[in-house]
Order: structure tokens, then C-alpha cells, then sequence
């Protein structure tokens, strides 16, 4: 039996003055929100449309919106970020899920598969931030649902050390490193490197 593969954008509402708080403090609240609205969009836009897998949106606050219409909507519920994965990874159809965030401009339709790819041959499949953290958690959930989220110290440098330390011994694989953009300086890093490619990509013109 061919199990059905699950891809879940985890998103807050874009609103101002809530949500992206360092990033807001460090560009301001408008350009925060600005960045916000256009990323989801761009996230959801890149990866909804693959056949190769199902999108959901899993949203906070719940009954929130306007929200970009034709995803399934699951409502994250409450807890720490690592009690809300767990809850929507463990509650998704049969099948491999890849939860993501919506703040990840970089990301495209290939680091996904990869991900799926991944789990072909290994229990979860993470790709690591340059902060320490991760933008994607896959988990195969077979023969059974593990957490490990338990413990984790969250927008912390020891983010991924710690979510793999919770898998041992099951088998974890790691895909491309992309910045989640929380602060102005991921911000900066990131429009760096979109202009030096630019830059390239005019030359070879």
C-alpha cells in the first residue's frame, strides 16, 4: 500500500504588532508585517500545487483569517511550539509528514521531495537553520507516532541537538540548510544573498 505523503505549513496570522516581534523590533512593524503576508504567500503559492504530496495549512489563533483559500485548515491548538507539532503531526492521515514553517522565503518544491525522499530510508528528516534550529521536521510515524518535541529549548541554538537527542536511536537524516527568517540580520543575510545572485545572473546575461 502506497501511503499518502503530508506536507503541513505551520503559519500565525499575519497581524500588526503580533507575531515576528525580534524581526518587527529590528525593521519595524509595518515592514514585519510586509514580510509576513508576502512570504506566506510566496511559501503556499511554491508548494501547494505539487502533486506529490498534500498541503495543509496549520493555523493560530483558530477561527482566524483571511487565510489563502484551497488548503485544508487544521487549528495548531495551544502549548509551546513542540506540543503543537506533535499534536498536528500525530493527528495527520497515514502517511509521512513534513511540517514546515511559513517564514522560510528560500524554500522550494525540491527541498520538500528531498525531505520525502528522506524518509524513504530514515525515521525523520530535519533541515537545519543557521541559528541552531530547523525549518522542516519530517517524521515517517511508522510503526508508530514517537514525540520528540518533549524538552526542547525552543529559538535556542540547541533547538536541533535537541529534537534529534529526543529520536535516538531512530534514524534522522538532515537535507539543505535554509535561513527562517526571525530577525534583521537573518533578513539582511538573506537580501545579501538574492542581490549577489542577482549580480551572477546579470553577468552570465
Amino acid at each position: 500500500m502506497v501511503l499518502s505523503r503530508h506536507l503541513v505549513i505551520f503559519a500565525r496570522l499575519p497581524r500588526l504588532g503580533a507575531g515576528k516581534r525580534r524581526l518587527a523590533a529590528d525593521i519595524g512593524p509595518m515592514a514585519a508585517l510586509r514580510f509576513q503576508r508576502a512570504t506566506l504567500a510566496a511559501v503556499v503559492r511554491e508548494l501547494s500545487r505539487d502533486p506529490r504530496w498534500r498541503t495543509y495549512l496549520a493555523v493560530t489563533p483558530a477561527r482566524s483569517g483571511p487565510w489563502p483559500t484551497g488548503l485544508p485548515r487544521i487549528d495548531q491548538g495551544s502549548g509551546d511550539l513542540g506540543r503543537r507539532m506533535a499534536r498536528v503531526a500525530k493527528a495527520m492521515p497515514p502517511g509521512p509528514v513534513i511540517i514546515i514553517g511559513s517564514d522560510i522565503p528560500g524554500v522550494r518544491r525540491e527541498h520538500v521531495a528531498a525531505g520525502f525522499r528522506a524518509l524513504g530510508g530514515c525515521d525523520a528528516v530535519f533541515g537545519p537553520a543557521r541559528d541552531g534550529g530547523y525549518w522542516l521536521v519530517g517524521l515517517k510515524r511508522r510503526p508508530r507516532f514517537v514525540d520528540p518535541f518533549r524538552g526542547v529549548r525552543w529559538s535556542s541554538p540547541f533547538a536541533l541537538a535537541d529534537t534529534m537527542r529526543n529520536l535516538a536511536p531512530l534514524r534522522a537524516a538532515l537535507i539543505d540548510t535554509l535561513d527562517d527568517i526571525d530577525d534583521g540580520a537573518a533578513l539582511a543575510r538573506r537580501q545579501l544573498r538574492e542581490r549577489r545572485h542577482d549580480g551572477r545572473h546579470g553577468k552570465a546575461a
